[in-house]
């Protein structure tokens, strides 16, 4: 089997995949830190958090739609059921930390990867070749060393009710599959504009909803401060890009690219306590770090083979087409050849030959 080349495999696509998904991990980190803060406070939203979030895609790029001034290309109630599973996914998972331990919630969150790929596979005929899925375990086993680690440092409390929070973990991470595979398919097929407006609409008024029956007490009882504030808005400000350069990496890699590429927001956030708080943390983390990204990049790596896959097929397509033309411009001069415009008669032969170029080799 021949290597591949190391020009090969830096292609454009896959240094687009691995840099935007870096960036999307550090956002998601930062507001992981912003809740932590939020929570030190004694402020439990976590509805209320992300409904600012969506108010500004809804706001900013429901903007551009009424500009346009063009139709949805996708019916709105497939939006409304984004909004509700989106939504959900982020008030489940964040519920979870009420109930289990941390590595719980972190070992449960993978549930996300197999069931992203399981629902591509099913509904948007991904095929997954072994390089990829090599990727995936690699990436896997590489979190799994993050959540040993944690198991010596501290972390040994299972919660209040570990069976119900481990419960919550995988619901919400199921929900984050499907709130993942859909916009993938949105964004392939409808437009990364009309996507985040109507998700920001829709998810604004869900939240609001769910805000006035969980969290009204909670937001009276708040006693707003600029310490209290900024972590909120720094919340809504890292999620707002962090949903604006989702559909992006979908487009180019695919869900399963961006969920591996978030299983590194857990790294980053020991890179930040290593150098701005100077903790001492596992050597385990860096190791696992490390497998992390050699995940991402044999993961990337696929997207070359699929590539070179996809313009040998053009170019048999290509070829056949040409072959099609040449053939009914010698049966033309033949017939113009013997003075008349009686078709040639269709032996088996000359049926085996025009047909030949069916034939996928």
């Amino acid at each position: 089997m021949k290597m591949m080349g190391f020009k090969e495999f830096w292609t454009k696509k896959t240094l687009v995949g691995l840099a935007l998904g870096q960036f999307l991990s550090l956002l998601i980190t930062s507001t992981g830190f912003s809740s932590s803060e939020l929570a030190k406070k004694g402020i439990n939203a976590p509805t209320s958090q992300s409904f600012l979030n969506y108010c500004l895609l809804a706001i900013v790029y429901g903007s551009i739609v009424l500009y346009r001034k063009q139709p949805l290309k996708a019916k709105w109630y497939y939006y409304i059921a984004l909004g509700v599973v989106d939504v959900e996914a982020n008030f489940l998972v964040v519920k979870a930390y009420q109930y289990t331990s941390i590595t719980s919630v972190m070992l449960l969150d993978c549930w996300a990867i197999p069931s992203v790929m399981l629902l591509t596979w099913l509904f948007l005929s991904t095929k997954y070749r072994y390089k990829k899925i090599t990727g995936v375990v690699i990436c896997v086993a590489g979190l799994v060393m993050v959540v040993f680690s944690d198991v010596h440092a501290g972390d040994r409390s299972g919660g209040s009710n570990p069976r119900k929070g481990d419960a919550l973990v995988i619901a919400g991470a199921t929900l984050y599959a499907v709130s993942n595979v859909s916009e993938e398919y949105l964004v392939k097929n409808a437009d990364r504009v009309e996507l985040m407006s109507m998700l920001g609409i829709f998810g604004a008024l869900i939240s609001a909803i769910q805000i006035s029956v969980l969290e009204r007490n909670e937001l009276k009882s708040i006693q707003w401060s600029a310490g209290a504030a900024l972590p909120f808005v720094g919340f809504s400000l890292a999620m707002f890009l962090f949903y604006s350069f989702v559909p992006v990496l979908l487009k180019i890699n695919g869900s399963t690219m961006l969920n591996l590429s978030l299983l590194t927001s857990d790294m980053w956030a020991v890179l930040i306590r290593i150098f701005a708080y100077h903790e001492k943390v596992d050597w385990m983390y860096f190791v696992a770090f490390a497998a992390v990204s050699v995940g991402l990049v044999v993961y990337s790596s696929g997207d070359k083979d699929d590539q070179n896959r996809a313009d040998v097929a053009d170019e048999d397509a290509e070829r056949s087409k040409h072959l099609d033309e040449e053939a009914c411009s010698g049966n033309r001069d033949r017939s113009l050849i013997s003075g008349t415009t009686k078709p040639e008669p269709r032996t088996k032969h000359n049926f085996e030959s025009s047909n030949s170029s069916a034939v996928v080799v």
